[in-house]
């Protein structure tokens, strides 16, 4: 559950991007109303509609959602806080210049400030983050512990170079982005920790 809740903003972003494509003339009438009173509703395209009423329902969601997370546990995750920050300045951008290249870089920023954060811990911090969530359940040598948190560093940013690509790189429409998105990173990302846990498996202490 608390995965299907982390991709919440993800999977709205998806449905409303599809939803529009069916029905532009809708989308386009929704988002000039919408952002009309902002002075930014005017001279969109059909075309432009559905990756703009996506941008301002994944803003929408993810504020949503950090908002349910403060009322229930009275604090919110710093990656949660970073997440809203990124997609607000960015989607932004989409909105008031009716840009979608601005969204589709708002992944691999944040795939690149994780990957930044678990590099630069332990030089600043003397921290390794992924031993701080993972030493509960199981129990590696410090050397393994580092080549844990760089093999979580290369993925992010791998991550974040395959969402370039797929974004500008191969010239592939906006429907396969939206789509890799959301299958394609949450594919990759349980590959890779499918894979980190056969890896890990002897390490891990029976309860």
């Amino acid at each position: 559950m608390k995965f299907l809740f982390d991709l919440f903003p993800v999977i709205l972003f998806f449905l409303a991007f599809k939803l529009s494509e069916k029905r532009p003339e809708a989308a386009l009438d929704f988002i000039t109303q919408t952002l009309a009173p902002l002075g930014i509703g005017s001279a969109i395209t059909l075309a432009q509609a559905p990756i703009l009423v996506a941008t301002l329902v994944v803003i929408v969601a993810t504020a949503l959602q950090i908002s349910w997370v403060w009322l229930r546990h009275g604090k919110v995750d710093k990656m949660l806080w970073a997440s809203l920050i990124l997609v607000v300045f960015f989607g932004s951008l989409t909105l008031i210049f009716h840009d979608e290249a601005f969204i589709k870089w708002k992944p691999t920023v944040l795939y690149w400030l994780f990957a930044a954060v678990l590099l630069g811990a332990p030089l600043l911090l003397k921290k390794n983050l992924i031993r701080e969530m993972l030493e509960a359940q199981v129990q590696l040598p410090e050397p393994l512990w580092r080549k844990l948190n760089f093999a979580w560093v290369g993925f992010f940013l791998l991550l974040g170079a395959l969402n370039l690509l797929i974004a500008f790189g191969l010239d592939l429409s906006t429907d396969i982005w939206v789509n890799f998105k959301l299958f394609g990173t949450m594919g990759l990302m349980f590959m890779f920790i499918l894979g980190q846990g056969v890896y890990l498996a002897k390490y891990i202490e029976e309860k």
